[in-house]
């Protein structure tokens, strides 16, 4: 009872300190700002609504700080504040705040287009994309902001994030840095609606219901979201939702333009590819410094991919620093950093992200205060639960180390053939593991019952999938020393399928593929978070999901003939994890991921146009021979 007591009281008393600072930032923000509501003109004629906060203190000059987003830079009315900005440190500092609907959202004119694809080759005026839209705002604040010291940065999170990656294409001289933060990037390969091809079916269709709806006219309303799901539990609405046009005809009715397209793209075509800014992140010209999190469910791709694409397509001589920290989606802004779900990271890291990092990178290249310490590489090592600095990113010094699944759920070096970090099992049985994948009962991707899908599975515990028998599972012995892994995970299989003559004798067959990288607590670890017991406990550290029909392409899909073995190779969503000694590395092998992502019918056809009659159950082959070593490849860090 004491222990409740005391977690109530402390529960009540941080509710109490969240609400008195609210309240602080929010009399700071009208005590100490003019707030200003324009329309400014584009090039082609269209205007965008755009709210400015300059500081009534007209003793010196500001920087402007820009943030271009589709979901409303609202309170609207010039005598309606914002009760807070994403840093209060810089909003402290002095700085003029703009807020800006991109257009054809809430306020702005012109049409709409999810990530608008950049337009390189402009020749006239109507040809406007992004970039040109963030350069024409530029021009127009520069010219009629009072106060402003001829210098911009521009930042916002997730599709805010991605404005802010293309206003590093604006190449206006006066934008002097960009902060993308968990950025919106490639839609197809690994941020928010698909992940290696496969669709992010409850992201999808939860944030398109109501953000996809067409806006006729400027407005200051939000759409309505779907909420008829007649049901608490996601897992159960879902299935019994059944295959992906059911949605459209049971829920949307095609009125979601966006979703139609998805499903007429089921592929890595032209028009996805249109959809990517990478390959233009050439010859920056702003310090740019890319944000993300850890375990950030939506773009946590986007983050690490910006950064290296700058690093790769630019000399070395271009500004570009990386940020991760131990965070959800946009939690350095909406939370403490202090945990997420059962794991708890010893300190408010976001905090620290926005009064050591942020804030001194803006202050540095807007205003020449201060010197630039930040290395290039920033990022919190979970596990050890500490802040490292890198001068790259991956670190030069972390070796690529096959770990190989053996017989027995082991896992064992590739090099040579002894048990990872030299510890011995038995000798070697089987050649392959099996177990049969049924769409009729996915694996799902949380223990829980809930509707809306939780940022916490990042780091749930996985004993729930160990348990399941169409869920293999390898691991090491309890480790004798750290093992830290820094970089990209990559998953090396060898699969066959076979469905038993279901799909018909000539017909391909198809299976998605999910490996998840744990970190296994000792078993007699005491004391618990959130109730959850954490001796045994197996955290996530890692998972991805890949579409098996792409293992060669993503823009040529090929299905698999039954019995025959493919090898399927992808990769993971970089880590920085530090394995203490004592724990376990554990990886799981699984076919699906429910609702997470939808579910493959596992014969070769178009799943947006698939019947509920085309899903079937296969047996998948895991080889593990010589000549078939499957395993993950983990860049293991030597300090």
């Amino acid at each position: 009872m004491k222990k409740i007591l005391s977690s109530l009281f402390l529960l009540f008393v941080c509710s109490t300190l969240s609400a008195q600072k609210e309240a602080a930032d929010s009399a700071f923000i009208r005590d100490h700002f003019t707030k200003r509501e324009v329309m400014i003109p584009m090039r082609d004629g269209i205007r965008l609504f755009t709210a400015i906060y300059t500081p009534k203190d007209r003793s010196r000059t500001y920087p402007m700080l820009l943030n271009r987003t589709p979901y409303s830079c609202s309170p609207y009315g010039v005598a309606s504040f914002k009760t807070e900005f994403q840093n209060m440190t810089l909003a402290r500092a002095g700085y003029i705040f703009v807020f800006q609907d991109v257009r054809g959202r809430y306020m702005s004119e012109g049409d709409f287009a999810d990530v608008r694809p950049f337009n390189p080759d402009k020749k006239t005026a109507k040809d406007t994309d992004e970039a040109s839209d963030t350069f024409d705002t530029a021009e127009w604040l520069l010219k009629n902001v009072p106060g402003n010291n001829g210098r911009i940065g521009v930042y916002g999170i997730s599709y805010p994030g991605f404005y802010a990656t293309m206003s590093i294409l604006a190449n206006h001289p006066a934008i002097a840095a960009v902060s993308p933060q968990a950025p919106v990037t490639d839609w197809f390969i690994g941020d928010d609606f698909h992940h290696n091809g496969a669709f992010m079916l409850m992201d999808a269709f939860s944030f398109y219901s109501g953000f996809g709806k067409p806006r006729p006219e400027p407005t200051t309303a939000h759409a309505q979201w779907f909420s008829d799901w007649k049901t608490p539990d996601n897992y159960a609405f879902y299935l019994n939702a059944g295959a992906l046009p059911n949605f459209n005809q049971k829920y949307l009715h095609g009125a979601i333009p966006f979703w139609n397209e998805l499903m007429q793209h089921p592929d890595m075509d032209a028009w996805w590819q249109a959809r990517n800014p990478r390959p233009h992140l050439k010859n920056i010209r702003p310090a740019v410094l890319t944000v993300g999190g850890l375990f950030d469910a939506e773009d946590c791709f986007g983050a690490w991919q910006v950064y290296k694409a700058i690093e790769k397509q630019n000399p070395p001589t271009a500004s570009n620093r990386l940020v991760m920290g131990p965070w959800s989606h946009g939690g350095w802004a909406r939370s403490t950093g202090e945990r997420l779900g059962n794991v708890v990271f010893g300190a408010p890291t976001s905090a620290f992200y926005q009064t050591e990092i942020e804030a001194p990178f803006f202050e540095h290249y807007l205003k020449n205060n201060g010197p630039m310490n930040l290395p290039d590489a920033w990022i919190f090592e979970t596990g050890s639960n500490r802040w490292t600095r890198y001068d790259s990113w991956p670190p030069p010094k972390a070796q690529k180390q096959k770990f190989r699944f053996g017989p027995g759920g082991q896992l064992i070096t590739a090099a040579t053939g002894t048990p990872a970090l030299s510890l011995r099992f038995g000798p070697a049985s089987e050649e392959a593991d099996r177990y049969t994948s049924n769409p009729a009962k996915p694996v799902p991707y949380t223990e829980d019952v809930h509707l809306q899908r939780t940022s916490e599975y990042m780091t749930d515990d996985q004993r729930f999938a160990a348990r399941r028998p169409d869920v293999l599972v390898y691991e090491t012995p309890s480790l004798s020393e750290a093992v830290t892994v820094t970089g990209p995970v990559v998953a090396d299989l060898w699969v066959s399928l076979d469905d038993g003559g279901l799909a018909g004798p000539d017909r391909l067959l198809d299976a998605d593929f999910v490996i998840k990288l744990i970190d296994v607590f000792p078993d007699t670890l005491g004391g618990q978070e959130n109730g959850v017991p954490l001796g045994g406990y197996q955290m996530l550290v890692r998972g991805e999901i890949f579409r098996g029909r792409y293992r060669d392409s993503f823009e040529k899909p090929a299905g698999f003939k039954r019995g025959e073995i493919y090898p399927v190779r992808f990769e993971l969503p970089d880590v920085a994890h530090r394995f203490l000694p004592g724990h376990r590395i554990m990886v799981q092998v699984q076919s699906s991921w429910f609702p997470l992502a939808d579910r493959n019918p596992q014969q070769f056809v178009n799943i947006y146009e698939a019947r509920d009659a085309d899903f079937i159950p296969v047996e998948v082959k895991i080889w593990r021979d010589a000549a078939h070593p499957s395993g993950v490849e983990l860049p293991v860090l030597t300090r």
